[in-house]
């Protein structure tokens, strides 16, 4: 299923205003298409925040330059991207969804349980919806329709690339790579995420994506290849109960990202968060009606995308 194109205004004939949380290489993105193509699609720009102001300088208008997140309110956005960082979903998420709709483009995140929980309160209290976008993680619709209709008892996501294109922390960073292939990780999404927060956010997403068995049972796998200098390979592999003659449903893909030499993101995941951005900040009020199935309840989402 694709992303609704919009044209013009949205909806209901008002322009939608987002902020962007993040000035890295996601957030040079997308801040470069709300300021160029944004307006043809009833999208304003009224802020952009980063840890490091300077980075800002130059490239952000002054105008648009939030230098205290806490004051984001002030900006009225009806919609905040968050494409930083999994401690600032952690830190300021529940914060944010007091003003706007928050789309979470570090779903790593939400592996830490009071975060998740404090998402979810903040959402209903304040009534506004989570969004989590699918980054680099192939065949998302898939694994929650198979997951719904109770044919998913596996799910396995494998995430290599070369060791200068991780951000490890924790006892993880000490693992040394041995070899020309190393496998750093492997087991529960929920133990990886606190140690490679910017390196398993695929992964969270699959485990967003298939409620029935979660970030405990979906499992993860890092390896460090010294033979990927320039791509980004995921593989998903997945399997569903045994049949009456005893043969499972199964499949599994194979995902090549180019990606420049030591980059956290790959290409084809800058295009996709764009598509997940189309996919949340036009759509008005009441979002249920509008939107597929949630996530754990009615006001997480998500994202829909026709890009992987």
């Amino acid at each position: 299923m694709q992303t609704t194109r919009f044209k013009g205004m949205a909806l209901d004939g008002v322009p939608r205003r987002v902020g962007v949380v993040g000035y890295g290489r996601l957030g040079q993105s997308l801040v470069s298409h709300l300021l160029t193509q944004g307006p043809d699609l009833g999208l304003e720009l009224v802020f952009v925040w980063n840890r490091d102001p300077g980075r800002m300088a130059g490239s952000v208008p002054p105008s648009l330059q939030l230098q205290n997140l806490a004051a984001l309110g002030e900006r009225h956005p009806d919609l905040v991207v968050e494409v930083a960082h999994p401690k600032i979903i952690q830190e300021s998420g529940a914060q944010i969804l007091r003003h706007a709709n928050l789309l979470v483009g570090s779903p790593s995140a939400l592996a830490d349980q009071a975060t998740e929980q404090q998402l979810l309160e903040a959402s209903h209290r304040w009534n506004h919806a989570v969004f989590v976008a699918r980054g680099a993680l192939w065949g998302t619709e898939d694994i929650t329709r198979l997951d719904t209709a109770g044919g998913l008892q596996s799910l396995r996501v494998t995430m290599a690339t070369h060791p200068d294109g991780f951000r490890l922390e924790g006892p993880l960073a000490a693992v040394p790579s041995t070899g020309r292939r190393t496998v750093l990780y492997e087991g529960p999404v929920r133990g990886l995420c606190p140690f490679a927060p910017r390196n398993s956010n695929t992964m969270a997403a699959a485990a967003l994506a298939a409620p029935s068995l979660g970030f405990d049972r979906v499992v993860g796998v890092l390896v460090a290849d010294l033979s990927l200098t320039d791509m980004h390979v995921v593989e998903v592999e997945l399997s569903g109960p045994p049949g009456p003659t005893g043969r499972r449903f199964a499949v599994h893909t194979h995902r090549e990202n180019p990606a420049e030499p030591g980059a956290v993101t790959g290409s084809a995941t800058v295009t996709t968060f764009w598509r997940s951005l189309l996919g949340a900040a036009p759509l008005p009020k009441p979002w249920a009606p509008v939107l597929r199935r949630a996530w754990v309840s009615g006001s997480v989402w998500f994202c829909l995308s026709s890009v992987d």
